[in-house]
C-alpha cells in the first residue's frame, strides 16, 4: 500500500560509499507528521489520511485548522495534505508519522512547488532562439509570428511571454539514499523541484511501488575533539600550578 509523508526541501549536498563513489543528494527535513483526519468512503466517498506539518502558533491558524488539529490532540499545523490510496485501518487518528516510514534504497515519488521566475519572454520560458543581433535587424528577442493572416486570431498553444515557474511538479522514481530518524532527516538520490525550506511531499512510487533498490553503505565521519581546546586546559592547568608555587 501507499504512504507518505510532509517535509522541507534543506539543500543539496553529496555522501560518499565505502567504495569511493560519489552520491548527490538533497536533505529533506521531516519532523514528525500527525494524522489529523482519516477519510472514510462512508462519509467522504473515498479513503485518505489527511497530515499536518510544521507546528505553528494558535494565534495565526483559523479556527477550522484549529478544530481539525484539537480532534487529533495535536498542536496547529502550517500544512494539510492528503495521502490517497493507503490502508486507513494502519493509522489512527493522531498518530506520529517520522523518517522511518521509509528505508533505504525504497524507491519514491517527490512533489514540490518549482521555483518562480516571474514575467519572461520567450527565449527564457520556452527556450526559443533570438533573431540576428546586426543593428540591421528588427527582430532579436521577440516571440516570432502570431499565425497566419485567416482566421485573424492567435491560436490556442501559441509560446508567448507571461508568468514562469510555481508549478506543482513530480519527479518518478526518486531512491532513498539514507534514513536519518536522530534528526529527522531524509537524504534523495538527486534533485527535486522546489527552493530551499519549501515544501515538498514524498510518496511511494506510482509505477515501482514497493521496489527498494540494492543499497550501498555510506561512509560514516567521526568529530574529534579540535587539538586548540586540549591546548588551552594545558595553559590553564601549568597556571593554576604556577600560583601554588609561588
Amino acid at each position: 500500500m501507499k504512504k507518505g509523508i510532509l517535509g522541507r526541501k534543506l539543500g543539496m549536498t553529496q555522501v560518499f560509499t565505502k567504495s569511493g563513489k560519489l552520491i548527490p543528494v538533497t536533505v529533506v527535513e521531516v519532523e514528525p507528521n500527525v494524522v489529523t483526519q482519516i477519510k472514510t468512503i462512508e462519509n467522504d466517498g473515498y479513503e485518505a489520511i489527511q497530515l499536518g506539518f510544521d507546528t505553528k502558533r494558535e494565534k495565526l491558524a483559523t479556527k477550522a485548522s484549529v478544530g481539525i488539529t484539537n480532534k487529533a490532540n495535536t498542536t496547529p499545523k502550517r500544512f494539510f495534505k492528503e495521502i490517497r490510496g493507503v490502508d486507513i485501518n494502519n493509522y489512527s487518528l493522531g498518530q506520529v508519522i517520522s523518517a522511518d516510514i521509509f528505508e533505504e534504497g525504497e524507491v519514491v515519488d517527490v512533489t514540490g512547488t518549482t521555483k518562480g521566475h516571474g514575467f519572461q519572454g520567450v527565449i527564457k520560458r520556452h527556450g526559443q532562439s533570438r533573431g540576428p543581433m546586426g543593428h540591421g535587424s528588427h527582430y532579436h528577442r521577440r516571440p516570432g509570428s502570431m499565425g497566419t493572416m485567416r482566421p485573424m486570431r492567435v491560436f490556442k498553444g501559441k509560446k508567448l511571454p507571461g508568468h514562469m515557474g510555481t508549478l506543482t511538479v513530480t519527479i518518478q522514481n526518486l531512491e532513498v539514499v539514507a534514513v536519518d530518524a536522530q534528526n529527522n532527516c531524509i537524504l534523495i538520490k538527486g534533485n527535486i523541484p522546489g527552493p530551499k525550506k519549501s515544501l515538498v511531499i514524498i510518496k511511494s512510487a506510482v509505477k515501482n511501488e514497493g521496489k527498494v533498490n540494492t543499497k550501498e553503505e555510506l561512509n560514516s565521519y567521526k568529530v574529534e575533539t579540535p587539538v586548540v581546546e586540549a591546548v588551552e586546559e594545558t595553559v590553564v592547568e601549568n597556571t593554576e600550578a604556577a600560583v601554588e608555587e609561588n
